[in-house]
């Protein structure tokens, strides 16, 4: 931080990872923003790993711990576990004592999932994840289900979800919104939940900051990591959005300005 206003805990100089209020500031070199946006981090931080941070880590931790309630020993199925929120939800999964199990498209991806700690990664372009999931856990299926996608892989989901399970949805990156059978989820117990972190961060902010110092804590054991995918150079950024919107990244992709 180059400047403080009066009054505030923070200092000048300190460390720290920002969220301006968009859509203004993001890709900016410079930004002011109320203090409420603005949550120290590690010295020993990157820069670009602050900027892979907050908002994919926030989201898993927020799913995992509040919204599906994982518990040491239960079972968690992590779609899309090479993207960014996704390779959040493996790492804190491992680190919540979870067994991990996660799906990814094609060999590169699923050795990123097997290095971020995942158990068991099924590449869904070779095959169907749903009866892997039962296999592995002996037909009983997952106990939470992280669901950045969407569309058919919620659908598929719902197969493999275990008795008293909690089907997270995150997101549609499938571009699909599915529809919840209610039928479905009385026979089998299992709890449909949104995660709108986003909402959560306006209604209840001292719980996300209460949550960073957590996911502070939890980098400086060496327990969490930011995958980052590549850092692009301001004038690049055209490029890095075309990777993006042609699915060929895995993690995080950091513009500097």
């Amino acid at each position: 931080m180059t400047a403080v206003g009066d009054g505030g805990s923070l200092r000048k100089g300190q460390w720290v990872l920002a969220t301006p209020p968009l859509p203004r500031g993001g890709l900016s070199e410079q930004v002011a923003v109320p203090e409420e946006h603005v949550f120290p981090i590690p010295n020993a931080m990157s820069w670009y790993e602050a900027a892979s941070m907050f908002i994919t880590y926030q989201t898993a931790y927020y799913a995992l711990h509040r919204c599906g309630r994982i518990q040491p020993g239960e079972v968690l199925l992590v779609h899309a576990g090479a993207g960014g929120v996704g390779s959040a939800a493996i790492q804190l999964g491992v680190a919540a004592g979870a067994r991990v199990i996660a799906t990814a498209g094609g060999p590169e991806k699923v050795r990123i999932c097997q290095e971020l700690g995942a158990e068991t990664v099924i590449d869904y372009r070779a095959e169907d994840f749903v009866q892997p999931v039962k296999e592995v856990t002996e037909g009983r299926g997952a106990d939470v289900i992280f669901d950045p996608v969407g569309g058919d892989t919620f659908d598929r989901s719902r197969k493999c979800i275990a008795f008293e399970g909690r089907l997270l949805v995150i997101g549609f990156a499938g571009g699909r919104i599915a529809d919840a059978p209610t039928n479905h989820a009385l026979v089998k117990n299992y709890s449909v939940v949104g995660v709108h972190w986003g909402l959560f961060r306006r209604l209840m902010p001292e719980r996300v900051r209460k949550a960073h110092r957590e996911l502070m804590h939890l980098y400086e054991q060496g327990a969490i990591r930011p995958l980052l995918h590549q850092t692009f150079p301001f004038d690049a950024l055209p490029e890095a959005l075309g990777l993006l919107a042609e699915r060929k990244t895995w993690g995080k992709l950091v513009v500097k300005p």
